[in-house]
């Protein structure tokens, strides 16, 4: 059984002294080597799987931490804006510690997998008539006029439990990567991972990746109506803005755009050759890598390792799936039948 990453890294997050420990043994996700975007990109690429998180994605690293924190100091309501998996993971998190969850997500914006884990996990769902942007306005407001806890990445502590995706990535490899591939939406991740790293004294390349209907830290200013088939990174405005563009900096690396194609490319390549069902936000990570390759700074080497993180299981969006896969093959029940259609 895993150890749940409070356990693991708990010196290095910053918990008070007799916070309860609010777990569902998150953490401990797989990296994974892959051989056919090593040949492609010629480095040496691992998948870090965040998908694999007992909610389905990266964001409960940071929800343990957070609602552990807000468990400690007497709250008794957790609140969030999100695309989804913040929604999926603060329900699942305020229902594990036994505090009420409410959830501000936009309105026919949000993955239906990730709609059901929230209801399920009984958080009170508001499907706002906007963005995502507008939904983290409004909560921030809230939580500053009433006593709930807001688990956002604005949160300190989300971003604490999420840099130890970094510590993993280094306790795997035996020490960090070269360089880092992370898609990109409020900007949360690669702040938190740019911390791990940091903490670990080590300094990759960061690479991140925006879709090019939502990308505002390639564009140099907010989105006001962001539109990618990515749902996770639809955002326009991201809160940790300045914090991901001094960590892009800092590494000597860049923020890039791809577009919805090659997210859907990328997404069904790691399906089809190398068995890993992810999101499409997730898939932005490997798009990136295959359309800008590994750009260095002058005078830099090229990366020898490249780790591309996938954020989120794919099964949090099947509708968008279905809709790309091929069409299941109906066949009457006849042994020659079924033979032509498996082997045809």
């Amino acid at each position: 059984m895993p150890t749940p990453l409070i356990e693991r890294y708990g010196e290095h997050l910053s918990l008070e002294a007799g916070d309860p420990v609010v777990t569902l043994n998150e953490g401990s996700t797989p990296l994974i080597h892959s051989p056919r975007l090593s040949e492609r990109v010629g480095a040496e690429v691992h998948l870090k799987f965040e998908g694999a998180n007992p909610t389905g994605s990266f964001k409960d690293r940071g929800m343990t931490v957070a609602v552990s924190r807000a468990k400690g100091r007497g709250a008794e309501a957790v609140i969030c804006a999100s695309t989804g998996n913040t929604a999926a993971s603060a329900a699942a998190y305020a229902a594990r510690a036994g505090l009420r969850g409410a959830v501000i997500v936009p309105e026919g914006k949000i993955a239906v997998g990730k709609l059901a884990q929230a209801l399920m996990h009984g958080a009170r769902v508001i499907a706002l008539q906007g963005n995502f942007d507008q939904a983290l306005t409004i909560v921030r407001a809230l939580a500053e006029s009433h006593p709930i806890e807001l688990v956002n990445s604005v949160n300190r502590y989300r971003i604490e439990g999420q840099k130890t995706a970094a510590y993993e990535v280094c306790d795997e490899l035996g020490e960090a990567p070269d360089a880092l591939a992370i898609p990109v939406g409020n900007a949360g991740n690669v702040t938190a991972y740019w911390a791990g790293f940091q903490d670990r004294g080590a300094s990759p390349v960061l690479y991140g990746f925006q879709a090019e209907g939502a990308a505002p830290l390639v564009e140099g200013h907010p989105i006001d109506q962001p539109e990618t088939i990515a749902s996770a990174i639809r955002i326009g405005n991201p809160a940790r803005w300045e914090e991901a563009m001094n960590a892009f900096t800092a590494s000597r690396g860049r923020v890039a755009a791809v577009s919805d194609q090659q997210i859907l490319d990328a997404y069904r390549l790691l399906a089809s050759s190398e068995g890993l069902f992810c999101e499409p936000a997730s898939a932005a990570s490997v798009a990136g890598l295959l359309a800008h390759g590994l750009p260095v700074a002058e005078g830099s080497e090229p990366p020898g390792s490249v780790v591309c993180v996938l954020t989120g299981h794919g099964l949090k969006d099947p509708d968008t799936a279905l809709g790309k896969a091929p069409p299941v093959i109906g066949c009457e029940v006849d042994l020659a039948a079924v033979e032509k259609a498996v082997f045809d």
